[in-house]
């Protein structure tokens, strides 16, 4: 009874943003605990900081991208696009047009490229980060690039990383630009 509840929760997701949760699926059939602990993983991946979800969805969306190529990507901009981030933002960010995003926004963008290339110029840009949002924030938008870093991981892991596409932002498909 407890995995078929689980499952429901898994279809409700599937449904809501027209997800594939067969990896998940996949876990909680093999292993009910390991799929627990999954679960319990979205405490830290959900951990806001009290950062405008716009900053959050810049260091999740550009992690991401950095790893995936398509349906984790496709998942974040629609939670991005439910919690009210502007589509215009999101494109850009998908886009990488860090002209058309407000300098906070391009500011995580670009820090979370050097971060995740280990780049010592993520230096400079932590100091900006810190000033503008103290460690809390930074906290938070470490927990943003580094949680978005599973899923990939977990679905090329397990055999589930395999589908490219491109990804829609309302009425627009992008081909997400990844850095060079």
């Amino acid at each position: 009874m407890f995995k078929y509840m689980l499952n429901k929760m898994l279809l409700s997701m599937k449904k809501r943003y027209d997800y594939d949760v067969g990896y998940l699926q996949d876990i909680l059939q093999t292993d009910a605990k390991a799929f627990l602990k999954l679960m319990a993983f979205q405490t830290m991946s959900s951990h806001t900081g009290n950062l405008p979800p716009a900053v959050l969805f810049a260091a999740r969306l550009r992690a991401i991208i950095w790893d995936d190529c398509g349906p984790c990507t496709q998942l974040i901009v629609n939670l991005a696009l439910e919690a009210e981030v502007n589509p215009a933002i999101v494109q850009a960010i998908v886009d990488r047009d860090l002209n058309k995003l407000p300098e906070d926004i391009a500011l995580v963008v670009e820090f979370t490229e050097l971060v995740l290339a280990h780049d010592p110029e993520a230096d400079n840009l932590r100091a900006r980060i810190l000033a503008l949002w103290g460690k809390k924030g930074l906290v938070a938008i470490g927990y943003s690039i580094s949680s978005s870093r599973v899923y990939p991981a977990l679905k090329y892991t397990l055999g589930y990383g395999k589908t490219c596409s491109r990804v829609r932002v309302n009425d627009l498909s992008l081909a997400p630009t990844r850095p060079a």
